[in-house]
């Protein structure tokens, strides 16, 4: 299931709508926070005030969908769950939710990581942040693509 939202989730909400799914063994989720700090290496970067997320429906929820059946044409999962928010957070709001359900921890685990992979670098999010009062459009980072590259050679 993909969804795309602009009010915050519950996590134990979100877990336990994958354990009714079924009585499989394993459950992997991750939840991931709006950063205080985008840019660590930069000390005088100033702390991210808000994060505002855009994107385009129909096409986002496509592209989502999409990385979810590719992780379950690689692992062995049974059901997955990714939800990410839109509009405007702030630091430490929850941004994404993703969770998998598979026999064995292992699928579970690496068809979690490949979906937030897949989602920090293919998923159409524009993102704009405030720092110090000044709004600028965050641009990929190259360790996302990076990281693409080990599933990609699988």
């Amino acid at each position: 299931m993909v969804i795309i939202q602009t009010e915050d989730f519950d996590i134990k909400t979100e877990y336990d709508a994958l354990r009714t799914q079924t009585d499989e063994g394993a459950i992997v989720t991750f939840t991931g926070l709006v950063r205080e700090h985008y840019d660590l290496a930069n000390d005088n970067a100033g702390k991210v005030q808000s994060l505002y997320l855009e994107h385009y429906p129909g096409m986002t929820e496509k592209c989502l969908q999409d990385i979810a059946e590719q992780a379950a044409g690689r692992w062995q999962i049974v059901a997955s769950r990714i939800i990410h928010r839109v509009g405007e957070l702030k630091a430490k709001d929850q941004i994404v939710f993703v969770g998998t359900v598979s026999a064995h921890r292992a699928d579970a685990f690496a068809a979690a990581q490949f979906i937030m992979d897949y989602l920090k670098s293919q998923a159409p999010f524009w993102k704009k942040q405030t720092v110090s009062g000044s709004a600028n459009w965050v641009e990929s980072k190259q360790s996302d693509s990076e990281a693409l590259k080990r599933w990609q050679s699988q």
